[in-house]
């Protein structure tokens, strides 16, 4: 959209420009409601065509279960507890398990992804070990971690931190060695210290790639804390699926399913209202 200087000096007094951003405000409300209604929609066809297709015996409902049945697994929940205890302590317990993964694994990835991609030396002494690392299966390092560590949370913030590690290590390094040659030359040349460099010039211009990485990595911190519970755990929700499949219970799976959905919907709002908080030079996208 033309800023009033420009459309004012283009030739448009001041009621036209009013009216044309009348106009293009109407049009992006109107644009939002189209993609809400149409969000509900999608949901509301895919979930009327799971119901219909349990109740009509079109589907399974031993194995796929109903949106119904799902809701109502959800309500006792709520209600009554789980087989572990009540919901929002199962929640609470991977959460936790999560969160401390997700500071450690993102703080590590950043401080080792800005040191390798400042120092080239280091960076070509540890790059095997870290692709060597980065190449081990995730849920082999879940066993081996519930066999040290224990059933406690000890294991599941580890997994949750090597899951974490590797994805914000991966973009702070591109992201510092994508830093611009030319703010860098300036720097320099205005006296500009390594610490003053780094601080000032690469880390902000890695940011964007930075809090790109943290999108996906609370994902992989979720994944690895629940990975972590099925594997061996006293509580949590990865413990409450585990349960749920060894008696059979579809609907526990799927009520367990949206309620981590939930979790890292919510995680990745905080997120986001956190990347626009710190990226309010960047442009808005259109």
């Amino acid at each position: 959209m033309a800023t009033p200087e420009y459309a004012l000096q283009a030739g448009f007094d001041s009621a036209s420009l009013a009216t044309v951003e009348k106009i293009a405000q109407r049009r992006l409300r109107q644009r939002r409601a189209l993609i809400i209604a149409l969000r509900v929609l999608v949901l509301v066809v895919v979930l009327g065509g799971w119901e219909m297709g349990g109740r009509y015996k079109w589907i399974d409902p031993f194995f796929f279960s109903m949106p119904s049945a799902i809701f109502a697994q959800i309500v006792d929940w709520f209600v009554n507890g789980t087989s572990q205890g009540p919901l929002l302590q199962q929640v609470w317990v991977t959460l936790e398990e999560t969160g401390i993964g997700f500071l450690i694994g993102a703080v590590g990835g950043i401080v080792c992804g800005v040191v390798l991609g400042r120092n080239k030396l280091l960076s070509d002494v540890f790059s095997i070990y870290i692709q060597i690392a980065n190449s081990i299966p995730r849920v082999v390092l879940g066993s081996v971690f519930v066999i040290a560590l224990g059933l406690g949370m000890a294991s599941k913030v580890a997994l949750a931190v090597v899951m974490v590690f590797f994805v914000v290590f991966g973009n702070a390094f591109q992201g510092v060695r994508e830093a611009d040659r030319y703010m860098i030359a300036n720097a320099q040349i205005l006296g500009a210290s390594k610490r003053q460099l780094t601080t000032s010039v690469v880390i902000p211009s890695a940011l964007s790639w930075i809090l790109a990485s943290l999108h996906v990595s609370f994902g992989f911190a979720l994944v690895g804390a629940v990975v972590g519970e099925f594997l061996g755990s006293k509580q949590g929700i990865g413990l409450l699926i585990s349960t749920a499949q060894g008696a059979f219970n579809a609907s526990g799976v799927f009520a367990a399913m949206i309620v981590l959905a939930v979790v890292a919907l919510t995680a990745d709002y905080l997120l986001t209202a956190l990347e626009k908080r710190l990226l309010k030079w960047r442009p808005a996208a259109f």
